[in-house]
């Protein structure tokens, strides 16, 4: 399986403290090769304040023969759910801009047509200045159209948590901008209650806690298998992101002009997800998504067809040896996937700043 690194790291031309994410063995599977190909792509195209920018990408010498990728990403210090473990005495400002920051990303999200389908604590980026950031969209999917889709689902721990009710008990099912907006509420709910509130040992067991809090709803559930477990669930209607950010809660925050909307991602960018690809051309397919923050070489690329071996100067071997350096240092270390034992975070938050 494709293993990641994220490491602080100092722009030597810059100044500019960045992250720095490691992938390697990208390409021992096709799944994890593709939803690699699908992030970095996302996040090209989904440029928002509330969403985690990758500033550059480092290129590979060889268009055929690479296995890791270098991605430079802006720097945030944690994640939320590190900041609920460390700080039991969030104020009322921490929960309203926590909330209005993660709705507003997620009207762009899905005013773009795509929807996350794996938001967590751990996948909201935060730092010190209560500035939070949308991360992780490997699982991510831009909608054809805008009927429900019919996806795949794997029953992921840390992701039951935060599932709404009708993707439960079944490894197909159909989706919405719904689904999202229940996984804020969840955080929502952690974020005031310093605890997950649906915390589900699996399936059945996350059915029961979600109906022990919102009771049993009558008459219908669209989901066959959610069916058999419960008598019947009712299909509630959620507020659209825009008339929930514009909710008297959010009055000292709320702007129009900060809360812009997206060009709805062309579905073409996306067609690799419709066609069974062999490693090649998921390889191929990141290489030219990595070409993206290297214009010059992309102009020589296309000049030629972009087909073959491409081979071009790269200072990623230098930069290696510096990356494998800093690794050393545990002090660098942001993020280790898995993660590793006993890493311990201390107070976290020490002041909110309410601003764009």
């Amino acid at each position: 399986m494709a293993l990641c690194a994220v490491l602080r790291y100092t722009d030597n031309f810059t100044g500019e403290r960045v992250a720095i994410k490691k992938i390697t063995n990208v390409f021992e599977h096709v799944s994890d090769a593709t939803r690699i190909l699908r992030e970095i792509k996302l996040l090209r195209l989904l440029k928002h304040p509330d969403i985690v920018e990758i500033k550059h990408i480092m290129l590979p010498p060889n268009s055929r023969d690479f296995k890791d990728i270098y991605v430079v990403f802006e720097l945030l210090e944690t994640d939320l759910h590190q900041v609920i473990k460390a700080n039991d005495d969030l104020t009322h400002q921490h929960h309203q801009f926590f909330l209005y920051q993660m709705l507003r990303g997620l009207k762009y999200i899905h005013s773009a047509k795509v929807f996350h389908r794996d938001l967590k604590p751990k996948n909201i980026l935060a730092n010190s200045d209560c500035k939070l950031k949308i991360c992780d969209f490997g699982l991510a999917r831009p909608a054809v159209n805008d009927a429900p889709t019919t996806i795949f689902w794997t029953d992921y721990v840390a992701t039951r948590w935060y599932r709404a009710p009708e993707l439960c008990g079944s490894f197909f099912a159909k989706y919405s901008p719904a689904i999202d907006v229940w996984s804020v509420g969840c955080i929502f709910a952690e974020v005031l209650l310093g605890r997950p509130l649906f915390p589900g040992r699996n399936v059945v067991h996350q059915l029961e806690i979600i109906t022990d809090l919102l009771g049993t709803p009558p008459d219908s559930v669209r989901n066959e298998k959610a069916r058999r477990f419960l008598a019947a669930m009712r299909k509630k209607s959620a507020a659209p992101l825009e008339q929930a950010l514009a909710d008297p809660y959010f009055a000292d925050l709320h702007s129009p002009s900060r809360e812009p909307c997206a060009q709805p991602i062309s579905k073409m960018a996306f067609d690799f997800d419709r066609r069974k690809l062999v490693m090649e051309d998921v390889r191929s397919l990141i290489y030219r998504e990595i070409l993206e923050y290297h214009p010059q070489v992309l102009t020589d690329y296309l000049s030629r067809g972009g087909q073959g071996t491409f081979q071009h100067p790269s200072a990623l071997d230098s930069f290696k040896r510096q990356f494998a350096h800093l690794e050393a240092n545990p002090a660098n270390v942001l993020h280790l996937y898995p993660a590793r034992p006993g890493m311990a975070w201390t107070r976290f938050l020490q002041r909110c700043e309410l601003s764009s």
